[in-house]
């Protein structure tokens, strides 16, 4: 798994990226296959990211548009509350696709990574991208153990403001947001989200 980054994170073509790391050394080797453990279970309860990171709301969708209140599963949708107005294509609300959801295991380390990225909502036929960054951009989380160190990590590719879709006032909204994720106001919300991930609630 030496290059795992590189197998998991789409490649950067247009637009900003961020990567945003977070890492635990732990005492022992089982400490630190539970702390994985742990952290594992709280990347899939995605309903759970607002509590653990005093972040945004987060609510699993089924495909089919029923809220969820399980582990995300690949192929679900995510529907995210950020503070201010959303876009009217979602309903008030951003909402990303899971895409990938992979796992590995070999020898001493653990990983597991989640792919999602901008989409329509799933709650009717509007098949606008309801979300202020366009749908080439994906965000990747990783959770991984490699002996008695355990990482979580958040890495933004191709973000660029979603200016094309919508009507005008989704489309200044949407370049305000993505304006100011581009700015780096969205590394210290990403920083709480895998700080949480690794530590639980604050």
């Amino acid at each position: 798994m030496g290059n795992l980054k590189n197998d998991l994170v789409p490649q950067q073509l247009v637009g900003s990226q961020m990567d945003v790391v977070e890492e635990r050394k732990l005492s022992s080797l089982i400490h630190a296959q539970e702390f994985f453990a742990a952290a594992e279970k709280r990347l899939l309860a995605v309903n759970e990211w607002g509590q653990i990171s005093g972040l945004s709301d987060f609510q699993i969708f089924t495909a089919d548009g029923q809220e969820a209140f399980r582990s995300v599963q690949k192929g679900d949708f995510i529907r995210i509350d950020i503070p201010g107005p959303g876009p009217s294509s979602g309903d008030g609300f951003d909402w990303v696709k899971v895409e990938e959801i992979e796992r590995a295991h070999d020898g001493d380390q653990d990983m597991i990574s989640m792919c999602v990225r901008p989409c329509s909502t799933p709650l009717n036929q509007d098949k606008e991208v309801a979300h202020f960054l366009k749908d080439h951009a994906t965000s990747t989380f990783i959770i991984r153990r490699n002996q008695t160190t355990v990482w979580a990590e958040e890495h933004g590719r191709n973000e660029e403001a979603n200016i094309s879709e919508g009507n005008l006032l989704d489309r200044a909204r949407n370049l305000i947001v993505g304006f100011s994720a581009k700015l780096g106001l969205s590394y210290p919300q990403w920083k709480l989200l895998v700080k949480g991930l690794l530590d639980g609630k604050p």
